[in-house]
């Protein structure tokens, strides 16, 4: 199996413009983060549409690949990336044994076993997507619970498989509640699929693309991690992630 890292990263957000470039505790967020990726990836680039992020990657020693500015999600930019540095004739010949791993930009504190957990997911031949997964527990409070910030995930624990994200608090049969970790992995061959489809009705009242995958039937493999991590939305949780890597950096 041969695995590609490739972390999409805009200038633009609108709750939170420039963060790629953000200062965390003197390297830049999109930094920790290809760092990260490249404990469990051997290949890992950025793919951007920004010639400040182009720019900074470079300047790090990362590999990074310009992309176009019209993609509507960063799972379109990662295919992009992925078909900049492979030629056709290879892709034909090793779309199937190839997963391309998608690492958000903003998880500055993704770990290798992390990344490893999900990698595992493709130990089965039947796997098409993957992602993670982490359950609350006592530590998280109830705002933590219903922040519309965080998205949720509703699995089936006997497939393994996703049956629902969403926004709102939604649980497991057995009522246990797990916080969705934004890394997908994804067999070549199904990312160029995937990535034709049509913005789905409940993926745009939810704002999240992997319901477009759901509703056109496509599997998506939960590997479940323990280890807390801080996603960066907002430049609330910027300073919420420089007090962390104060104290566990």
């Amino acid at each position: 199996m041969k695995y590609f890292g490739i972390i999409p990263a805009r200038y633009g957000s609108s709750r939170f413009p420039g963060k790629p470039l953000a200062d965390l505790c003197h390297k830049s967020v999109i930094h920790r983060v290809y760092e990260q990726a490249g404990k469990a990836i051997d290949t890992v680039l950025v793919a951007t549409d920004d010639e400040r992020i182009y720019d900074a990657v470079e300047s790090f020693g990362g590999k990074v690949v310009m992309t176009r500015a019209d993609h509507k999600c960063g799972t379109d930019r990662c295919l992009e990336a992925y078909q900049a540095i492979t030629t056709p004739s290879w892709r034909e010949q090793n779309d199937t044994d190839t997963v391309i791993v998608n690492i958000q930009g903003d998880e500055p504190f993704i770990q290798p076993e992390q990344i490893e957990t999900l990698l595992q997911c493709f130990d089965r031949e039947d796997t098409q997507i993957a992602t993670l997964v982490r359950p609350f527990t006592d530590k998280d409070s109830q705002a933590d619970l219903e922040n519309v910030n965080t998205p949720k995930v509703r699995w089936n624990k006997v497939t393994g498989e996703a049956e629902m994200f969403s926004r709102e608090v939604i649980a497991c049969a057995d009522g246990t509640h797990y916080r969705h970790i934004g890394i997908y992995a994804f067999r070549a061959d199904v990312l160029a699929e995937i990535t034709k489809l049509p913005q789905s009705p409940l993926e745009l009242k939810e704002r999240l693309e992997q319901l477009r995958w759901l509703e056109n039937g496509y599997k998506i493999r939960v590997g479940v991690t323990d280890i807390q991590t801080i996603g960066i939305d907002t430049p609330e949780d910027l300073e919420k992630a420089i007090e962390w890597y104060k104290w566990n950096g």
